[in-house]
């Protein structure tokens, strides 16, 4: 009997769940889940992740908001890139529906639906899925698809630096295809038949990044059953991604420093050294630089792991090739669904080429997937494409009023005493938080709910605006 495929679903309503798990539970291995946190925590404990999710938008502890099931989709996507994730939701106005499917997520089915509905959904999913990683490994020693200057200057630089032994740093916005260019790297190296292990250090517990990547003795920690080797050591001479380098905590900062200086490490719970010749590639979507004036990146490290650099374009940048690409994930995705590619008229190509992909290339294959599911072997038109496509924020900064307390501090004060006489009942605490709140806000909608930019972007580190978000939540 063929093993059925996995299945999380997060809602928070237990009839909801309960309802979906005895209606899926035939043809899926249900996991359920109440809360992004607990959800997290579940697919971190399983030795593999579930192929397939579905995410409501409305969670606790802010249940009529959607930033909770929009930061459940960047993480889980962080965690799993290859997962596929249906958005099932009662806040199903467009512009949610717009925003999940920027973050990732592959569809978006509004409440109520029926069950046999979301079964075929799901099975559309799970085959789509399964198209993704076959064509990935057929393609992993083939070139990037394009011909713009900047994916030209990609490319020399994979070639020029894949058979270097020493660490390589790749930068680039969620979804550009980071990962992508640190597999080439490996794939057109001549470590290519060696071990690839890749680590995402945002979608780990920090207590488990130290004993995954350097291993640990027996009875080290509750839990340390047996003696166990990390990523280190099973490398060997292969390679060693990290992605999400920014969110490693500092003290593991200095551990991997050493190891990438004189390859000398230990696994938890010994004094044995042991040698790693792994070559390390590094990818992130945060400035570094900036980390390390915040005092939250090791200038030491950066600097160690940035030998080589590579910044990979987003897509908005690459031209014509956003026509490429589209053209090429068409017959790749028609071509395994079994159906006829759908094509775009002259407004859609218009509207296509000059949108800009906030969500860059992991956006335009899902936008495609849709498209080839709805529309099999049609025309499309502005009609058909502008509802997957995000609305531009209009760019006018003129026309926005200026925000925050002013720089000079003699304004600030005189701003302050203004206040104070006009307010009979001013209480610090609450203006401040007030501020804050609508900050926090302001980056996640900006971000479409992804904690680690808003995180960048309000100038916090990651742990911190959980901390402040679950305070905010508890008053």
């Amino acid at each position: 009997m063929a093993e059925r495929p996995s299945l999380l679903i997060v809602d928070d309503d237990p009839l909801i769940t309960d309802t979906l798990a005895y209606a899926l539970g035939k043809d899926f291995s249900v996991l359920v889940s109440d809360s992004r946190k607990n959800a997290v925590n579940l697919v971190r404990r399983q030795n593999t992740p579930p192929q397939l999710a579905l995410v409501d938008l409305g969670l606790p502890p802010v249940p009529h908001r959607p930033d909770e099931g929009f930061a459940l989709i960047t993480e889980l996507l962080a965690h799993s890139p290859e997962m596929k994730i249906l958005v099932l939701s009662g806040q199903n106005d467009a512009a949610n529906a717009r925003h999940a499917r920027t973050l990732g997520a592959a569809d978006f089915v509004a409440k109520p639906c029926e069950a046999a509905g979301l079964k075929k959904l799901l099975l559309h999913a799970l085959q789509f899925r399964a198209a993704e990683i076959s064509g990935v490994a057929a393609a992993k020693s083939e070139q990037l698809i394009g011909a713009s200057p900047v994916l030209e200057k990609l490319k020399s630089q994979i070639s020029q630096y894949a058979d270097s032994p020493f660490p390589a740093l790749i930068e680039g916005e969620s979804g550009s295809g980071k990962e992508v260019v640190a597999s080439l790297l490996h794939h057109l190296s001549c470590r290519k038949e060696q071990p690839w292990f890749a680590l995402n250090c945002a979608a780990i517990a920090p207590t488990l990044v130290e004993p995954t990547l350097f291993g640990y003795s027996k009875g080290a920690f509750t839990g340390a059953v047996a003696n166990k080797s990390g990523y280190f050591e099973d490398a060997q001479e292969g390679t060693l991604f990290l992605d999400e380098i920014g969110e490693l905590p500092l003290e593991l900062q200095a551990k991997l420093l050493r190891v990438l200086e004189n390859g000398e490490f230990q696994r938890v719970g010994e004094t044995q050294q042991r040698i790693s010749r792994a070559r390390v590639i590094a990818a992130t979507n945060r400035d570094l630089r900036q980390e390390i004036r915040n005092g939250r990146f090791r200038a030491d490290l950066y600097h160690r792991l940035s030998v080589f650099s590579i910044a990979v374009p987003p897509l908005r940048e690459m031209g014509e090739d956003k026509m490429l690409l589209l053209e090429h994930f068409s017959r790749f995705y028609a071509e395994q669904a079994r159906l006829a590619p759908f094509t775009l008229d002259a407004g859609a190509t218009e509207l296509c080429r000059t949108y800009r992909f906030p969500g860059n290339v992991r956006e335009l294959k899902n936008i495609v997937i849709r498209l080839t599911t709805k529309y099999p072997g049609q025309r499309l038109s502005v009609l058909e494409l502008e509802p997957e496509l995000e609305p531009t924020p209009p760019q006018d900064a003129q026309a926005e009023a200026q925000v925050g307390p002013p720089a000079d501090p003699q304004t600030l004060i005189e701003q302050a005493l203004r206040h104070l006489q006009r307010e009979r009942a001013f209480n610090l605490d609450h203006m401040l938080r007030a501020w804050e709140q609508g900050y926090i806000e302001a980056a996640m909608r900006l971000t479409h709910g992804n904690v680690s930019q808003a995180a960048k972007m309000l100038g916090i580190n990651r742990t911190t605006l959980y901390s402040r978000m679950e305070q905010q939540d508890r008053k």
